[in-house]
């Protein structure tokens, strides 16, 4: 795991350096909450982790399901 501090405003380019896929970006620190923004093109999925381990495991319903 890499550990990165980063403040305020700062990003983390994800991918080649020359060419990144994304961006991460520490967008708001409040006590001990910090809310993160992800700068990525619409084709690459982003999900919290919990909602990841939901399409993982197939349990997504289709619309209207």
């Amino acid at each position: 795991m890499l550990v990165l501090r980063r403040q305020l405003n700062e990003r983390v380019a994800i991918g080649d350096p020359k060419n990144p896929i994304g961006y991460v970006r520490v967008v708001a620190i409040r006590g001990d909450k910090v809310r993160l923004g992800f700068e990525f093109d619409k084709s690459v999925p982003v999900h919290r982790e919990e909602i990841a381990q939901v399409i993982a495991a197939g349990e997504v319903r289709g619309e209207g399901s």
